[in-house]
């Protein structure tokens, strides 16, 4: 590598520290040295320990709640700037407080687009994240976001399983387009689950809209929460004919009595990937790594390679 671009570095915030290991191991370079401070109020400061000027900077972190995970990755961002990193790529497995991503009632804030906004004003000059809630987030900034997609972790693990009378199930209208686009890799039915909410996380009414009779059905969505969409979706598709009910869940959040509910329930697997970290260990739950895929689409970033292999769907 030329001297006038340094190796790039990699850095990790406290909550994702397991994932950049693994992503830090596949890309080839070692993990950078970050020092966290913390006062006795709670306040906290990273510190690089190691010099980032003119490199090329990657950090990982998931901002799930609570908001000290997406505090230290501005945090982190902000003391790459000022230590003179060249390029810094902020990496978020999972994207959070995106759920908030429109005016869906008076008076509420587009989260989403604050997040956004923080990250650039911070120093980020790029993002790459999976999986998010809604497309549409990739608009809210004006720096590149390189948006991947968890399809290309699970459809060979699904291609495995070897299923017949395979269907792929939503578990709401919302994201019936990514059913579609796994159904059309997979050649296979889709059936879409109607829902209605009495308020967040609480579900009055769900019907099926497509024939499950005699089929194995796997559910797709961007993340799992309570697991109450789910598991009540498993139960009605089980109670309709199906053979079995898994599903695929990007990012596994498993808030609440989420481990609870899915023992309880009829499914038979929640596949998810590492982009969260599962508070507890569960027989029905099997977790596919997203390291490789971010390792491969920094080290694509990094030579100014096109990352464009990375989108099955």
């Amino acid at each position: 590598m030329s001297s006038c671009h340094p190796q790039p570095k990699i850095f990790a915030c406290k909550q994702s520290e397991y994932l950049a290991e693994k992503i830090a191991q596949a890309f080839g370079v070692p993990l950078g040295k970050v020092i966290t401070s913390t006062y006795s109020d709670g306040e906290f400061q990273p510190s690089f320990e190691e010099s980032v000027r003119g490199s090329r900077v990657f950090v990982i972190g998931s901002t799930f709640p609570n908001s000290d995970h997406l505090m230290e990755m501005l945090l982190m961002i902000d003391a790459a700037k000022r230590s003179s990193a060249r390029h810094i790529t902020a990496v978020l497995p999972y994207f959070g407080w995106a759920r908030q991503d429109r005016k869906d009632k008076p008076r509420v804030p587009i989260a989403a687009k604050l997040v956004a906004k923080m990250l650039e004003t911070a120093g980020a000059t790029r993002i790459i994240t999976m999986d998010l809630h809604a497309d549409q987030i990739q608009g809210f900034f004006e720096k590149p976001v390189d948006h991947l997609f968890a399809s290309t972790i699970f459809l060979p693990y699904v291609k495995e399983l070897n299923l017949d009378n395979l269907t792929i199930a939503s578990p709401d209208m919302g994201g019936s387009k990514r059913a579609y686009a796994y159904s059309k890799f997979l050649e296979s039915d889709v059936v879409i689950c109607y829902k209605q909410r009495a308020k967040a996380n609480v579900i009055s009414h769900m019907e099926l809209i497509g024939d499950v009779t005699g089929k194995n059905v796997i559910l797709v969505d961007d993340m799992v929460d309570t697991a109450g969409t789910l598991s009540k979706a498993a139960d009605l598709m089980m109670e309709r004919g199906a053979l079995s009910v898994r599903a695929i869940c990007t990012h596994p959040i498993l808030s609440g009595n989420a481990y609870k509910r899915i023992e309880n329930s009829r499914l038979k697997e929640l596949i998810v990937t590492d982009s969260i970290p599962l508070k507890q260990e569960s027989n029905k739950i099997k977790v596919l790594t997203c390291a490789n895929l971010f390792a491969e689409v920094m080290l694509s970033v990094q030579e100014n390679k096109s990352i464009s292999s990375k989108f099955l769907m």
